[in-house]
């Protein structure tokens, strides 16, 4: 995981630190914690959402409110007498909303040791003022980290929009899987179901006089957690929490109900689904907010228990059931993918319908963070086309860099069809379309030739993702990486190839100028291509670059290259 923040000198003795970093630190002490003599979740929530909140004030200068939070993963639990620091800061302002990046950490001040408890994205939106809708100011990165936030920032806000299609695809796509199983023994979910009223007084309200975020989320855990103890009869222990939604604001003098029950069991975890709703006087109820916190039992050595399976109730429930299988097969996929070290990770991950979200997110969040590197070595220059390298951990880059008089979005339409690439790379011999999975990912298989006589040619599947700018600051993207189909199995013909993480990167310099890079992470498959180059035996790569560059200027005034055409899964 990436640190919040860091530091670096801008004059001799000058320390940057980011303008919209708040920093909060906390001894925990009996009031805070819970039976066990750990801080309850509830109580570090709240102090995360006025973090995040005054962060996000800072940058705007006007009253914000928490829109949500994104999912949360609690890696260690905090002990009272212990110190919980917080440090939130602004990654990337849009119109009126902005992620705020938060780091919790604890420290054991008689020991002189530090850990990392959880990492969280949360969104907040500037209220109106008086002179109507607010527009934010753009967050300028100053450090290599704050430039990976931000970029990533884009990628996270594309998760959020579409999560909600994710889990009903899903459920669509994967109903056979998701049917509810008949368990011995299996205790009835409503003997788990829990409700409660609490009155909005002014201690519960911020400074706008709505109820503050971060105490709904704290009553939300409350109710979860009693759930959560109805099914397995002892103290549970919060493992992570899918992400909050705020829905709409509720104030003093509202009562909000809250409900909770468990949707399913695993072994040993468990889901639970809380809800947040609000009313006044003879009001309907409003929705306000809903989460979903998966809990676990640990014994004496901090193991998890097996738990009781969940007998769900007819209709609503084995909804909520099936749900639950659903959002636990995403979470299984987001740290399989994304959370995993490479060295834990095949180079080539099983795609299907069901985590292509976080392929897509993976393959353009590598890729952005190959771009956001500034140590680059030039190796060598020719004709304007030049190779850069980088090693670190072991791990050797390449990038090659030029420019052409091509408008930018001329040059993505014409680079984004990999079929298109035989045109001018020769190490292009075959590209086809495998599956069409939407119009920003593709699945093709390229065969390249043999690079030793008689020997055989690679094969590579390959996922290629691509996004347009978010903003006039961002470039045009196309990601791609080796994945695996049970469809297109490696043949007796071609030696299978794996790429980790390539692509282009497309900035306009102006209406008709655009700079073109093509990043490359050196995997085994890929690094016999190139080697010759950047040791200065060849220049075998100067001439695909300057073939790609006459292939841009031959087509610069050709319709941009149409999709290609939807083949079946």
């Amino acid at each position: 995981d990436l640190p919040i923040v860091t530091g670096r000198l801008f004059d001799i003795g000058e320390v940057y630190r980011n303008p919209t970093e708040v920093k909060m630190s906390q001894i925990v002490l009996p009031c805070h914690a819970n039976h066990c003599g750990e801080l309850s979740v509830g109580q570090l929530l709240k102090w995360m959402d006025s973090t995040a909140c005054l962060s996000a004030e800072r940058h705007a200068g006007c009253s914000c409110i928490t829109a949500s939070v994104d999912d949360i993963h609690f890696e260690h639990t905090i002990g009272v007498g212990q110190v919980v620091s917080i440090i939130a800061k602004v990654n990337r302002a849009f119109t009126s909303s902005m992620e705020v990046g938060i780091l919790v950490t604890c420290e054991d001040l008689y020991i002189g040791k530090e850990w990392k408890v959880c990492h969280a994205f949360a969104s907040f939106v500037a209220r109106r003022t008086e002179t109507g809708k607010v527009q934010l100011k753009q967050v300028i990165p100053h450090t290599q980290l704050e430039q990976v936030e931000y970029s990533l920032a884009a990628e996270r806000r594309r998760m959020r929009l579409i999560h909600v299609e994710t889990i009903t695809d899903l459920l669509s796509n994967c109903a056979a899987q998701l049917e509810c199983q008949e368990h011995k023994d299996a205790i009835p979910a409503e003997k788990t179901r829990v409700e409660s009223v609490e009155l909005v007084l002014p201690p519960h309200a911020n400074h706008q006089v709505s109820t503050f975020g971060g105490q709904i989320m704290a009553w939300m855990e409350n109710v979860a957690t009693i759930a959560a103890s109805r099914l397995c009869n002892a103290h549970p222990t919060l493992r992570s929490i899918d992400m909050f939604h705020f829905r709409g604001p509720s104030h003093i003098g509202d009562r909000l109900v809250l409900k909770a029950i468990v949707n399913n069991s695993f072994k040993t975890s468990m889901e639970v689904g809380v809800c947040a709703e609000a009313y006044k006087g003879g009001e309907p109820l409003r929705h306000i907010n809903s989460a979903f916190m998966t809990f676990e039992v640990l014994d004496g050595d901090r193991k998890p228990c097996m738990l009781p399976r969940i007998r769900p109730e007819p209709v609503d429930g084995k909804r909520r059931y099936q749900e639950a299988l659903a959002r636990k097969k995403i979470r299984l996929d987001r740290k399989y993918i994304i959370t995993s070290k490479q060295t834990q990770v095949p180079l080539s991950v099983p795609w299907d319908q069901s985590n292509q979200m976080y392929l897509s997110l993976n393959n353009v969040s590598a890729l952005k963070i190959m771009v956001a590197k500034t140590n680059w070595v030039l190796t060598s220059e020719k004709n304007k086309v030049s190779l850069y390298t980088l090693e670190e951990n072991q791990v050797l880059c390449f990038k090659v860099e030029m420019k052409v008089n091509i408008p930018a979005d001329q040059t993505f339409h014409l680079l984004s069809d990999l079929r298109k690439r035989m045109e001018w790379d020769r190490h292009y011999e075959k590209c086809e379309v495998v599956l069409q999975a939407d119009e920003e990912d593709t699945i093709y298989r390229v065969a390249s030739p043999s690079i030793t006589k008689g020997g055989k040619g690679q094969d590579f599947i390959m996922l290629a993702s691509r996004r347009q700018p978010c903003d006039a600051r961002d470039p045009y993207l196309i990601a791609v990486r080796s994945v695996t189909l049970p469809t297109h199995p490696p043949t007796d013909d071609y030696t299978r190839g794996e790429v980790l993480c390539a692509g282009f990167c497309i900035w306009e310099e102006s209406s008709s100028v655009t700079k073109i890079t093509y990043y490359n992470q050196a995997s085994p498959g890929v690094l016999p291509y190139i080697s010759r180059d950047i040791v200065g035996l060849s220049s075998s790569y100067y001439c695909i670059f300057s073939a790609c560059s006459d292939f841009l200027k031959a087509n610069k005034t050709c319709l941009g290259a149409p999709p290609p055409p939807p083949a079946a899964p």
